[in-house]
């Protein structure tokens, strides 16, 4: 792989708005990109690790729905040095115009931060989405922009024909030049060097900042909120844009097992729960662990995980989190300062920070959310229609405890109060 790092200065917006609602309940008190991932992230930490492996370290994050968690995790775990005026990770809301309230859309969004490439002006502005579980060198992909001359470069995923419906689909002449948007099409166009698979936008963009600029100024008078469905195909006929192939997309320190150009879109419950599985295992389809290309997160000082015993298999623990004796755990994530009493039985289950699973508790197939507490010899995940009566059941049988109420008087093992956690 070439190490081509690239001269141009490059701002980024994030569209870190998103409510997510095919993922309730765990959208419900929180914004999508705030939701838990693994033993320790957040969704939204896949797209800034990107961006800072890749040399792009002015990024704004666009929030609107549910935010606060999202904020506060931005606060703790995404600090860069003051120092450097031009790497920072900042959080910007709608500005709350007497005719908007919110952002209307994904290039509504940018308009309403249009002061911010003023001030930096920068050559390229980078619009990426902030939902995704993936690792990405966004540096190919300004190469890529910059040696095809593209006016607008947009990420594109190769999926299989079949599945092509499901995805905004991108149809492109041989080298790369957009020639259409296909929303959700019932025939898409496959790729045209391949018959088999479609290019399936991933909502990741580069733009020529004048581009953009003046698209956005057109894009507000005539009404037009969003990149996907509005801005984008009207630039076609005057504009040069180009789709990017991610499955070129090479990363250092990639396992042989790894799946090459993992990308998945956590957008369903059923998706996020699988999603967990390709992490998990001897070989993971995606391995967190990569020092060449790492995943940053919150830098959480508490103590490592503690377990006590049991049988315990292919399993992954975050911090200060405790497994009690006599314990069965197979194919679990269990998040930090959670704690699994004796006698407790988890199969297939994800547990989020601050739960406790009381004794002699049997789970399978279940997302426990934060601030919960699973009393003793419950049984959650071996009878559907009880279940449902209590608790959401996807179509794929994930039972989903929503996020419980914290606890005002409880501490930490370190004496902390809530509203300390990150």
């Amino acid at each position: 792989m070439k190490d081509r790092r690239n001269p141009d200065k490059i701002i980024a917006f994030v569209m870190a708005g998103g409510e997510g609602k095919r993922l309730n309940p765990l959208s419900a008190d929180r914004c999508k990109p705030a939701v838990p991932f693994g033993a320790r992230y957040r969704i939204v930490d896949f797209v800034l690790s990107n961006l800072i492996n890749s040399g792009i370290s002015s990024v704004y994050l666009l929030v609107q729905y549910k935010a606060q968690e999202l904020i506060e995790h931005i606060r703790k775990a995404w600090v860069i040095s003051p120092l450097l005026p031009s790497q920072f990770v900042t959080v910007v809301p709608p500005e709350m115009h007497k005719e908007t309230l919110q952002f209307k859309g994904t290039s509504d969004a940018v308009y309403q931060s249009l002061r911010l490439i003023e001030l930096h002006q920068p050559n390229i502005v980078a619009v990426f989405g902030a939902d995704h579980i993936y690792r990405m060198d966004i540096n190919q992909m300004v190469w890529f922009h910059k040696e095809q001359r593209a006016d607008v470069t947009i990420a594109a995923l190769p999926v299989p024909l079949e599945q092509a419906s499901s995805f905004g689909i991108i149809d492109t002449e041989a080298d790369g030049k957009v020639r259409e948007f296909q929303e959700k099409p019932q025939s898409p166009k496959p790729m045209p060097t391949d018959p088999s698979r479609a290019y399936a936008s991933m909502g990741n963009y580069l733009f020529n900042t004048e581009v953009l600029v003046e698209a956005l100024y057109e894009a507000h008078r005539l009404g037009e909120t969003d990149f996907g469905n509005h801005v984008l195909p009207r630039l076609i006929a005057s504009r040069r844009l180009y789709a990017y192939d991610f499955s070129n997309n090479e990363i250092p320190g990639i396992k042989p097992y790894e799946e090459v150009g993992y990308w998945r879109d956590v957008g369903t419950i059923d998706a996020y729960f699988d999603a967990h599985k390709d992490v998990l295992g001897e070989n993971p389809r995606f391995d967190a662990f990569n020092p060449q290309w790492p995943i940053y997160s919150s830098n959480y000082q508490g103590p490592v995980a503690k377990i006590l015993g049991g049988e315990i298999e292919n399993s992954l623990f975050g911090a200060a989190c405790v497994i009690h004796k006599n314990t069965r755990l197979h194919n679990c994530i269990v998040r930090r300062e959670a704690v699994v009493e004796e006698g407790a039985e988890l199969e297939d289950c994800i547990i989020m920070d601050y739960v406790r699973i009381g004794r002699n508790a049997r789970l399978r197939r279940v997302i426990v959310d934060r601030h919960n507490v699973i009393e003793a010899n419950v049984q959650l995940g071996y009878d559907r229609v009880a279940d449902a009566q209590k608790y959401i059941v996807t179509d794929g049988g994930i039972v989903v405890v929503p996020m419980g109420k914290i606890n005002f008087f409880a501490r930490d093992s370190r004496g902390h109060g809530p509203g300390y956690a990150e």
